[in-house]
């Protein structure tokens, strides 16, 4: 500002005096240092002495450059750093800002609602759990609601799958005693010798069935086929009540039909024992057997000797006579008959002795009277057990008075004490004997 009002007043001076106010002024101008001060000195004065002076300048461009400088300083700008844009402050009519909230209840805050977030997720998969889990346990009421006849048949499957796989560890603990004990099966008890001489049959027979369900692919076809005949491809483990009533007494008539063929066998080898003591003993107790009625218990341990050897022995018998024998037992054929023959009279002879220490056949439970009736050739439908009592006692009583060698009076005890049983006759031919 000062430097302008020099220059005005220099423009009033008289042309004479020119060139020493000139270098005057050249010198005044090369000492300054702002280049557009020296740019506008040397305007103005290029200018005619004859022109009007310029306005005086008002503003005070020295002292802002200056303020503008020690505003700088004071705030310690640097150029590397951005700068940062004022804030606008916000006008007094409109509501003051929130107060800042710590760091500390932000972290606060941002936890509370992740815990929120995770405890809902959780709740969220908890609840989708717990009904898929639910309709999983109750998925087979939906199908045994949707498909009744079906769902009987997969729980009959499934319950048969697991009595079965019971009774083989069952028996296969059995078996390592039958074969560590020095006493071999004679250790064993009553219900262990049955198993022990049921269970290899029902192996062979329903192994078939349970390798065909197994099969990708293939069991979807053989496990209706399996159900569709039960009698053929499975065992009792996978029967209903119903069906084992029935097939029980399919089976008990397949054998008893056998009966009449075993007798004539008897009657037709009797000529051939004519040289024997007991000859006319044995002819008379055929001769029951042929009026209705049956020989006592000591009539039969009397006899027993005729079947020690001779043609009622077990390899003196014929083929036809053994065949009959087997089918009677209701043993499965094979080709060695006479081992089978020997194998079941010995298990059976066991089981009366087990019984006999057990405390007698008026300690069975009724099931057992009638699985034991049942396994010696007694039909046990409609009999109370009284009377399945009385002809288990005459049956226990002749077995454990013979030895080995009397082994086929054994095996022809289901027609010595059986033979005209109301039950047996009712069951081949439809009514009871006249």
């Amino acid at each position: 500002m000062a430097l302008a009002l020099r220059v005005a007043r220099f423009g009033s001076i008289p042309a004479n005096c020119w060139p020493r106010d000139r270098r005057r002024l050249l010198h005044l101008c090369s000492s300054a240092s702002d280049k557009r001060q020296t740019a506008f000195c040397s305007r103005n004065y290029a200018t005619k002495p004859e022109a009007a002076a310029p306005p005086q300048i008002k503003r005070n461009v020295a002292a802002e450059i200056t303020s503008v400088g020690k505003v700088i300083y004071e705030t310690g700008w640097d150029a590397n750093k951005p700068i940062e844009k004022p804030k606008m402050q916000p006008s007094s009519s409109s509501c003051p800002p929130p107060p800042k909230k710590p760091d500390d209840e932000k972290r606060k805050d941002l936890d509370t609602l992740k815990s929120k977030r995770d405890q809902m997720r959780d709740n969220m998969q908890d609840y989708i759990f717990t009904r898929y889990f639910n309709y999983v346990k109750n998925y087979d009421k939906v199908l045994e609601k949707n498909f009744p006849k079906a769902m009987q048949l997969y729980r009959v499957f499934f319950d048969g799958v697991k009595d079965f796989f019971g009774d083989m560890k069952r028996f296969l603990k059995i078996a390592r005693i039958a074969n560590d004990s020095p006493q071999g099966i004679r250790a064993l008890n009553r219900q262990e010798l049955e198993l022990y001489m049921q269970m290899p049959r029902d192996m062979m027979k329903v192994a078939p069935a349970l390798i065909g369900c197994s099969l990708p692919m293939v069991g979807y076809a053989f496990f209706p086929l399996v159900f569709y005949y039960p009698r053929s491809f499975l065992t009792a483990h996978f029967w209903t009540p119903q069906q084992r009533s029935e097939f029980q007494s399919y089976y008990m008539k397949r054998r008893l039909g056998n009966n009449k063929d075993v007798f004539r066998c008897l009657q037709a080898k009797l000529k051939a024992t004519a040289s024997h003591p007991k000859h006319s003993a044995f002819a008379n107790i055929l001769g029951q057997l042929g009026s209705g009625t049956h020989p006592t218990p000591e009539m039969l341990i009397d006899v027993k000797d005729i079947f020690a050897d001779g043609p009622y022995s077990l390899l003196g018998m014929s083929r036809k006579h053994v065949k009959n024998l087997v089918n009677l037992h209701g043993l499965p054929s094979s080709i060695f008959k006479r081992h089978r023959l020997h194998e079941h009279a010995f298990l059976v002879h066991y089981m009366d002795q087990a019984i006999t220490r057990e405390g007698g056949v008026h300690n069975l439970t009724p099931d057992a009277l009638r699985y034991s009736c049942y396994l010696r050739g007694l039909n046990p439908d409609g009999l109370n057990s009284e009377a399945m009592i009385e002809w288990l006692r005459k049956w226990v009583k002749v077995s454990t008075s013979i030895q080995g060698e009397h082994i086929t009076l054994f095996l022809h005890l289901p027609i010595l004490l059986g033979y005209n049983h109301p039950n047996n006759w009712k069951t081949i031919y439809g009514k009871c004997p006249t």
